[in-house]
């Protein structure tokens, strides 16, 4: 059985002798804890590579995931997705030929490449992203991980499923990192932030005399005010629950906070402070009240864009003669639109600017320490857990 140490510097994943063991937390089936477990990758092929995981960032999704929310996924499987690493092994093929091995790289979403999205430069819309992203697969199906009983576990989640201490990655999820000491709050620019941020500058894109309205103070919800305040908007409305988060909303860039459990009318309030309406809202929380909430305190030409998760089979109410008297649009944005070989490396120039103050939202914790991550962000307390193998 082969080991990987700091120190291996080979060219080729067939320096390796596989099946290779390594340590995961492997959920067995919905609701099962996150459990330490050892697996076996059986080989990186010619588009691949190994990446030795040094951080994750945990989203909420990686906790729906676990309790088997999300309809593609199947068990026993490896999440995460939200993955900074070194990288151990290039398959022959692999078409970034800068790449080398002993990089600090961060992880992202995966895609075919081929597609029309893909080549027209909207990556993040791939006609596959359901299946290579969520199904946490290869595009034939396959997975390169496997338990020690021979059952195959899914070990591809968004192309590298990050709660792993190796992972077998697909290519087109692999971004350089210049700067590795920076890994630990970079990590979770492969979701997360990026998605928060690219929502306000890849897809609405207000312009500063205009207003946004961000509902749901969470990771992405604090990368959009964040973004909003870069481009120097005039009005960035922040609403939640937890006065906390408002209050570093508002440190962070909001303009107004709003405690939607303290408020009687949120709908008459936007109104009132955007005179009609605001320009813009985005929902990260994906509550179906929560979203027609937004539709409705959008002014006229508003456009409303929906980033959370909502529940499978959930619909909403949209009234069309508003919307068409109104011309109001409604959108949802997945990973904020980005590219990320592209817009990962820009956030990263933006938070080194001083721009991007991502460091005020990450907290660390030992991989001893997952279930604390686990429930310091499940009770909100913690913005963005990120593990360290």
């Amino acid at each position: 059985m082969a080991t990987i140490t700091e120190s291996f510097h080979s060219e080729s994943a067939q320096a390796f002798t596989f099946p290779l063991q390594t340590k995961a937390f492997v959920v067995q089936e919905p609701k099962a804890d996150f459990a330490l477990t050892t697996i076996t990758l059986d080989e990186v092929r010619p588009d691949e590579v190994l990446v030795e995981m040094k951080y994750s960032g945990i989203c909420h999704t990686d906790i729906v995931l676990q309790q088997g929310l999300l309809p593609m996924v199947d068990f026993p499987a490896i999440f995460g997705h939200e993955g900074a690493g070194v990288v151990r092994a290039i398959g022959s093929s692999v078409k970034n030929k800068s790449l080398q091995v002993g990089d600090s790289v961060l992880l992202s979403f995966t895609v075919c490449g081929d597609c029309k999205q893909c080549t027209s430069g909207h990556p993040a819309y791939c006609h596959s992203h359901p299946q290579i992203n969520h199904g946490a697969v290869r595009r034939d199906g396959s997975t390169p991980g496997k338990l020690l009983d021979g059952r195959g576990v899914r070990s591809q989640y968004f192309g590298h499923s990050s709660f792993a201490k190796m992972s077998v990655v697909s290519e087109k999820c692999v971004v350089r990192c210049p700067y590795p000491e920076s890994m630990g709050i970079y990590a979770p620019l492969g979701c997360g932030f990026q998605t928060g941020a690219g929502t306000i500058l890849n897809v609405l894109k207000p312009q500063a005399q205009q207003s946004v309205v961000i509902c749901g103070i969470g990771g992405v919800g604090l990368a959009a005010v964040m973004a909003a305040k870069y481009l120097g908007v005039q009005q960035v409305i922040a609403i939640d629950l937890v006065d906390d988060r408002l209050k570093l909303a508002e440190e962070l860039g909001a303009t107004h906070i709003i405690n939607s459990k303290q408020d009687a009318d949120v709908v008459k309030t936007i109104k009132d402070l955007t005179h009609g309406g605001a320009n813009f809202a985005v929902d990260c929380t994906g509550v179906v009240p929560v979203i027609e909430m937004l539709i409705e305190c959008i002014g006229p030409r508003g456009v409303a864009a929906t980033v959370g998760v909502p529940p499978p089979g959930k619909k909403i109410q949209i009234d069309p003669l508003t919307f068409l008297l109104e011309n109001k649009t409604y959108v949802g944005v997945i990973e904020g639109d980005s590219n990320p070989e592209v817009f990962i490396p820009e956030l990263m120039e933006l938070h080194r600017s001083g721009n991007f103050p991502i460091e005020r939202l990450c907290k660390v914790y030992p991989i001893e320490k997952l279930e604390t991550a686990l429930s310091d962000l499940k009770s909100g307390s913690v913005i963005k857990p990120v593990i360290q193998f």
